[in-house]
């Protein structure tokens, strides 16, 4: 009986041994796969170690943690490399049809101030606006195309937001007034949000000139800016032909125009640059409309840190 004792109690103890082993080895892989993936996510790099490639559990996985990090470098630096070939491609392009542009204004000047036929004077009004369209077309491109390149980086500061509507608000007056419509703008001068302000102006213009193109003269636009408790909120509300519901999931889209002004004047990329504008800040941009009943457009920048 004494010696089944001790045989019993010695069993216990080479268990409990194992046990404790066990779990010094569980921890012990834990902190190595933790330092691993901590020196992958700060971008070091898989470090090196002496149990890489051993028939060992932790050096199977050094392995492989190892070669995931190369391939991640790898897909990074190719990454680097065509975003560095896309903002050369486009830097290009803008350089090269900014040249031809300019040149068609020099000669339109040039030709008006030439003796034409009233017929003549029509054309070359004409050729006018549609010089300004290609302009403004080929502009709008190639910042869509550095936006989705990721080419454009957004600097976030924490200023004011009156300033920025005001930019923005100061570029629409002369097209508002061109068309006789109101334009109203409620925004404290001390309000204070971290946005960058350059391309948060062109996504509130954006919406603005939208808005302009779609209210029929006589009409309004409302611009008012509230701080709420996750986002400050920009609402840009208008009396104009209103959207359809079925239309409203896709006037963010590239290149969507209404159907009954596809004829018209823009080109469909506004709508869908501030959606990109917002995204890249962390906030967003709704809209809410009738048929017939004006639109509201509402922008979302987040109150924190982005």
């Amino acid at each position: 009986m004494a010696g089944t004792a001790i045989f019993a109690g010695g069993t216990v103890a080479v268990s409990m041994w194992r046990v404790r082993r066990l779990k010094q080895e569980v921890y012990r892989f834990t902190e190595q796969v933790e330092q691993g993936l901590d020196h992958i996510i700060s971008g070091e790099g898989f470090p090196e170690n002496e149990e890489s490639g051993k028939d060992s559990l932790w050096g199977r996985c050094s392995e492989k943690l190892w070669r995931i990090c190369h391939i991640w470098t790898k897909r990074e630096e190719a990454d680097a490399r065509e975003k560095q070939l896309m903002k050369e491609l486009i830097s290009d392009i803008s350089h090269q049809t900014r040249t031809p542009i300019a040149n068609m204004r020099l000669y339109l000047e040039f030709l008006q101030e030439e003796e034409v036929s009233e017929k003549g004077r029509e054309f070359l009004s004409l050729l006018e606006g549609q010089t300004r369209k290609l302009e403004f077309l080929l502009g709008s491109m190639v910042k869509m195309s550095r936006l989705e390149a990721g080419i454009i980086h957004i600097r976030q500061e924490q200023t004011g937001l009156f300033d920025t509507i005001a930019g923005a608000a100061g570029e629409i007056v002369p097209a508002a007034s061109n068309r006789q419509i109101a334009l109203s703008v409620d925004c404290s001068e001390d309000l204070q949000v971290k946005h960058d302000r350059k391309w948060t102006e062109e996504a509130v213009f954006n919406v603005l000139d939208n808005a302009v193109k779609y209210t029929e003269p006589g009409g309004s636009i409302h611009v008012v800016v509230r701080r709420q408790e996750v986002f400050t909120r920009i609402s840009i509300r208008d009396t104009g032909k209103g959207i359809a519901r079925e239309r409203q999931a896709e006037i963010f889209s590239r290149f969507y125009r209404e159907p009954e002004v596809h004829d018209g004047e823009g080109a469909g990329i506004g709508l869908y640059l501030s959606r990109k504008i917002l995204e890249l800040q962390g906030g967003y941009i709704e809209v809410r409309s009738e048929a017939g009943e004006g639109a509201e457009f509402s922008l979302y920048l987040p109150n924190g840190t982005a």
